[in-house]
């Protein structure tokens, strides 16, 4: 299917909008002091919340009640029908001792593994939400987690454990199409958890709350049906601290939230070569509106493990602007990832300034691979640009898979030192498009190698 007109996407929308449903949850309250919890930012509390939790879900479910306070804690497992709520003032701060953190199922960069517990965890599990006015502190730093990327500006030095053995590993095993269960990793191999990670969970609400220094990605559901993030404020500038990556999930709302991040702010992904291939499933049906970027590889991201496949992502009424702010549609992948990107819809996006490309499509991001990946549909409208970057769209494509039916419709851009830097596209469409004031018109302005 190619969209003929921007009606059809914007009806999609409007069917999507009706297949999400908030979370309700029973009129009880566990307060975890009511635990013996303690606020002091001392204690560790690990223990009251897991009989907070345990007691909310064996009654029916209610909210798990954070108040004011700073509450130390390893990770927390969230059970069906339970709201963990934090009030005005209420603080989270999850321990950087390794010690504290117990060996799960996830999927780390879009393989799974046996690895550290995500700070926040769900599997399998229905009707859960994270709400409230106060703040999930990942406790990460250049003294602890980023130092594992083995990158000397977060605080890795010569001699100092780092992750890229265990990564390297973990690929391996993955190429070598080892049960994932089997793939133990934790002590001794430096994998970062991601800080909130519902995995196979039906009804997601994460709603209201601050969240600051993960030690990799923030919020990753994962397989996950039906998941609302919004008016949620992510600030951090560490290392792979990407926002908000739903991996291959169905229905997903994110909206009214800001990002402001050390990685990509939104970044769609499927799963990492053979586990996306073998699982299969898709990012599907995907909305974000009104949110705000700042600092970030990328606004709106979609990758760069896409092996089993995405489409229907459509991004509305979203502002950008920072000279940290690398792109704003940002499409990665290649040929060891395959797979189908496909309609990718964005409509009334403000930007103010980026450094490297407002619409940015990369084939050949990490290593190349036999499984040639695709990329088609994308329609972007009503695109405005203050004081842009290097290039207005930037597109690096294999000659046997050009990007395809890329459209672009009263998009204005100022301030762009390169118009269009384009190797293999096939149908580009640029209807009232000016860079710099001047109209982009076809095909005399195409590079004499694009298709």
């Amino acid at each position: 299917m190619v969209w003929t007109s921007s009606s059809q996407p914007l009806n999609e929308i409007e069917q999507l909008r009706r297949q999400f449903s908030i979370p309700v949850f029973n009129n009880r309250d566990f307060v975890i002091t009511a635990f013996g919890a303690n606020g002091d930012g001392i204690t560790k509390n690990t223990e009251a919340f897991r009989k907070a939790i345990e007691a909310c879900a064996a009654s029916g479910g209610g909210r798990v009640v954070v108040p004011a306070g700073k509450f130390l804690t390893g990770p927390i497992y969230l059970k069906s029908n339970v709201n963990l709520h934090l009030q005005k003032h209420a603080a989270i701060v999850f321990s950087d001792d390794t010690s504290d953190y117990p060996i799960v199922f996830t999927r780390w960069e879009g393989m799974e593994c046996m690895n550290y517990s995500p700070q926040l965890y769900a599997y399998g599990e229905q009707n859960i939400a994270v709400t409230g006015e106060g703040t999930l502190y990942g406790n990460a730093s250049t003294k602890n987690w980023w130092s594992w990327s083995g990158k000397p500006e977060y605080g890795w030095q010569e001699g100092m454990p780092r992750q890229q053995p265990g990564r390297d590993a973990l690929h391996a095993m993955m190429h070598n199409h080892t049960d994932p269960r089997q793939r133990v990793f934790g002590d001794g191999h430096y994998l970062r958890p991601n800080m909130l990670q519902p995995y196979l969970c039906k009804n997601v609400l994460i709603s209201g709350v601050t969240m600051l220094n993960a030690p990799m990605w923030f919020i990753n559901p994962v397989l996950c049906e039906n998941v609302i993030v919004e008016k949620v404020n992510i600030r951090s500038h560490g290392i792979n601290t990407d926002g908000c990556n739903p991996e291959a999930c169905t229905n997903v709302l994110i909206r009214n939230c800001y990002f402001d991040t050390g990685d990509d702010c939104i970044a769609i992904k499927s799963g990492r070569d053979e586990d996306g291939r073998r699982i299969g499933r898709p990012a599907e049906n995907y909305l974000i509106e009104d949110c705000e970027m700042k600092d970030g590889h990328g606004g709106v991201v979609i990758g760069s493990e896409v092996a089993g496949g995405v489409r229907n992502i459509y991004a509305l009424n979203c502002t950008m602007s920072s000279p940290g702010l690398d792109r704003v549609l940002r499409i990665k992948t290649n040929s060891s990832r395959g797979g189908i990107i496909e309609n990718v819809f964005l409509k009334n996006i403000k930007v103010g300034t980026y450094k490297k490309a407002a619409i940015y499509c990369n084939m050949f991001y990490e290593n190349p691979g036999p499984f040639m990946p695709t990329i088609r549909n994308i329609w972007v409208e009503d695109l405005e640009v203050s004081d842009g970057g290097e290039y207005g769209v930037y597109v690096h494509a294999y000659a046997a898979s050009p990007v395809q039916h890329l459209k672009m419709v009263n998009c204005h851009f100022n301030g762009v030192k390169t118009v269009l830097k384009i190797d293999h596209v096939k149908d580009l469409q640029l209807q009232q498009v000016t860079i710099n004031g001047n109209p982009v018109t076809m095909p005399e302005s195409l590079p004499v190698n694009a298709q």
